[in-house]
């Protein structure tokens, strides 16, 4: 028999295959008629956007266009996958998040406790999969796909965080999500409402029963 934690991992790499599958079948050959034009463009060249601008954002793309192979036509295409491969881990990092709050209200002490936390991870994680404005995101060359893989491994993070007593491993990942959410300043602003969420549990961990 597997165990809950082996399981989790399984089911949750399954939900990251399926959102990996789905949008790179339905990732744009070219730019969109909006900003995505522009990111392609000034990644491929290292170029300034518009404010405030997306540094890291524009090395991932430049990194991503390599693989074009100097052929103009597939530059568009190869800076696309960029959110394809972010949107698909953002998929994962949400299937563990809700495992591990839904493992808090049911404990997975037997199998019919596992399943319906699994489910409960699955299906949340497949149906943000297929929401409108995630999809159109994660198959073009625009910053919100990569800002949401920052958002969404934050607050996992932080949960793995409100996990563990040993002090030591509290402080790295606390190091891990100053430096993550430093990144993501250079993708977009939007990782920064997160910070609210990460006080919260912070808060209720250390200090509530004080």
């Amino acid at each position: 028999m597997y165990s809950y934690k082996n399981l989790n991992n399984y089911t949750g790499w399954l939900s990251f295959l399926i959102a990996l599958i789905v949008y790179s079948i339905t990732v744009e050959d070219t730019a969109s008629f909006w900003d995505a034009g522009e990111f392609i463009a000034v990644s491929n060249k290292l170029e300034v956007p518009h404010p405030p601008g997306a540094p890291f954002y524009l090395l991932l793309g430049r990194f991503f266009s390599l693989f074009a192979f100097n052929n103009p036509e597939l530059v568009a295409l190869s800076i696309n996958f960029l959110s394809v491969i972010a949107s698909a881990f953002t998929i994962l990092f949400l299937f563990w998040t809700i495992t591990h709050l839904s493992s808090k209200i049911i404990k997975p002490d037997n199998d019919t406790n596992i399943f319906l936390i699994l489910i409960s991870g699955f299906t949340g994680a497949i149906s943000f999969t297929f929401t409108d404005s995630f999809w159109f995101s994660a198959v073009e060359a625009e910053v919100y796909a990569m800002s949401s893989f920052f958002t969404a491994f934050v607050f996992w993070a932080i949960l793995r965080w409100e996990a563990t007593d040993d002090p030591i491993k509290q402080h790295k990942w606390i190091i891990l999500i100053a430096y993550m959410m430093g990144l993501s300043i250079g993708v977009h602003l939007l990782n920064l409402v997160a910070i609210p969420a990460l006080a919260l549990i912070i808060y209720f961990k250390k200090y509530k029963n004080i």
